[in-house]
This record gives structure tokens, C-alpha cells and sequence, in this order.
């Protein structure tokens, strides 16, 4: 929550105190859903505080002007049927704030730019802005880029939380300092979107911009850092862990590149969560082996 809270409070300026009215109706959803759900199916009055790290995860992947109904459909969905059908706090195969449906959009509403920026747009009305394309879009549209510094600033189309790429980069560095956030994921997952993407581009594939663009385009980073990390649905094996995260990279630019879709990164966390128990069985079960002839040579040895 540390982590997203600088970026949380970007999205606020940029595009208004709606992205606020999100977050907080957001969290009273995913908070209800939770505690109606453990005590009408488990008989436990409580909830867990993943929930509310869910609620604002889940606010971070919507476009800023999504209407407030869609917005609540989609985190209870989320709550329930990505956790609560699976046990539980801890017991979700895949992450809930991914399984949430999400409203896909082709144009975005600009971020607003000057002081005092978005503060000053009202709670219901449509954002004062002119709307275009996201530099996802329109890379996959009008082969055009957006320039690196914009990317990093933020002053750019998309979602609430992918916009402000060097707070995205400084949560990173702060998760994993705290020992919160698996690096080996991250790691794993820049070297795979990284590998690939140069593959193609000296194969000459036009749809697959060179890496640097790529990863500072759409949502790339901020999936990298704050969804494919979630404890309880990545590997959790150190080898595991650099597979799964490179198959979330490689899946990525093989959506971007190929698919109808201009992101991509959501759907990659998804499928790498699909692999993940079976990344971490096939680590365990070579390090069983490994182990096992050790321990036979020892004895034959000895």
C-alpha cells in the first residue's frame, strides 16, 4: 500500500477526484463482498486486509472515466469469484484483481495537465480533456510513439496506474528493499519482454516495437511489480519464480505483437498464475532428484 500510494495520489491529480471516488467505492465493495461471503459460506465475520490491496490494484488497471456500476460489477466479481468460490485469504489460484472483468476501451481521457491539475475537476462530471489515443494504441494503429520522458512523467493517456512510469519504478525498488516483492519475478519478467522483443525485431517484425519503448508503453511495468509478485498466485520456488516471470514477458510481447488486443501484460499474469503450480512441482521435483543422488552417492561413497 506504500508502494502504490505516491502513485495512487499522481492518478488523483491527473485525472481528478473521480480516480479518489473509485478507489474509496472500490474498497467498500471489495470489503462487503469479502465479509458477506465469509460469513454466509465459511461462518467467519471477518475479512482480510488483501482485500483492500485488491480493491486498489483492481482501481489501478480502469480507465479513469469508467462508469461507477461497471466499476463495482467488476471488484465484486473479482472478490468472489477470483477468491472467495476458492477458500478464501491465500487460497485464490489466480489474482483476483486480474479476474475482475474490466471495460475495454480504445480511447482514453488525456490527463490534464497545469496546476492545479485534476483537483479541480468535480466528482461526476466528465473529465475536461480531449480524448485520444493511448501510446499503446497508437503505436498498434499509427506505428507512432509517444517521447520516453513523456512515458516516464506520466503526462499521457491510460489507465489510472500505468501512466507515471519512475513511480512505478520507485515502488519497485521500495518492495523489494522490504523484502515484499519477489526481484527473480521482476527480473524474470523484463528478461523475457526484453529477450523476445530484440528476437523480433532483428527478425523484423514491424508490430513489436524495440524493448525500451515496449516496457514503457501501456501497462507493462506496473503488471511486472504489482501483479505478477502477488505471493499467493506467483511461484513461490526461486527457480520457479525466473520461469514464471519469464513466461509473463515473453506472453506479453507475443500478445502485443500479435493479438487484437494493444496491452497485453494482464492476460500474460493470468496465464503465468495457470502455470505456476506446475513451474513450482517440476522445480521441487528436480530438486528432490538432485538431492536424492546426492544423498545415494554419499552412502555409496561412504
Amino acid at each position: 500500500m506504500f508502494a502504490l500510494l505516491p502513485i495512487a495520489l499522481v492518478a488523483i491529480y491527473f485525472y481528478g477526484l473521480r480516480v479518489l471516488a473509485l478507489f474509496l467505492l472500490n474498497i467498500i465493495v471489495a470489503c462487503l463482498v469479502e465479509y458477506l461471503a465469509n460469513a454466509k459460506i465459511f461462518k467467519r465475520k471477518k475479512i482480510s486486509e488483501a482485500a483492500i490491496v485488491t480493491s486498489c490494484l483492481y482501481t489501478m488497471t480502469l480507465p479513469p472515466s469508467i462508469p461507477f456500476w461497471i466499476s463495482i460489477v467488476g471488484i465484486a466479481f473479482g472478490i468472489f469469484f477470483g477468491k472467495m468460490v476458492f477458500g478464501g485469504f491465500a487460497k485464490n489460484v489466480f489474482n483476483p484483481a486480474l479476474v475482475a472483468p474490466q471495460q475495454m476501451t480504445i480511447y482514453w481521457n488525456k490527463a490534464v495537465g497545469g496546476f492545479p491539475g485534476g483537483f479541480g475537476t468535480y466528482l461526476t462530471k466528465s473529465l475536461d480533456s480531449m480524448t485520444q489515443s493511448t501510446p499503446m494504441t497508437a503505436f498498434k494503429v499509427h506505428s507512432t510513439f509517444e517521447t520516453i520522458p513523456t512515458m516516464l512523467l506520466g503526462q499521457i493517456p491510460g489507465v489510472i496506474g500505468e501512466t507515471c512510469k519512475v513511480l512505478i519504478i520507485i515502488g519497485a525498488i521500495y518492495l523489494i528493499y522490504k523484502k515484499v516483492a519477489s526481484w527473480q519475478i521482476m527480473a524474470g519478467s523484463v528478461l523475457g519482454f526484453c529477450a523476445l522483443s530484440l528476437v523480433f525485431n532483428a527478425m523484423g517484425v514491424t508490430s513489436v516495437p524495440n524493448p525500451i519503448y515496449g516496457m514503457l508503453m501501456g501497462g507493462f511495468l506496473f503488471g511486472t511489480v504489482f501483479m505478477a509478485t502477488d505471493p499467493v498466485s506467483a511461484a513461490k520456488t526461486t527457480v520457479g519464480k525466473w520461469i514464471y516471470g519469464f513466461i509473463i514477458g515473453i506472453v506479453t510481447v507475443i500478445i502485443r505483437g500479435f493479438a487484437l488486443f494493444a496491452g497485453g501484460v494482464m492476460f500474460a499474469v493470468l496465464i503465468g498464475n495457470t502455470f505456476a503450480p506446475i513451474i513450482d512441482y517440476c522445480a521441487n521435483k528436480v530438486q528432490a532428484n538432485k538431492k536424492a543422488k546426492s544423498n545415494k552417492e554419499v552412502k555409496v561413497n561412504g
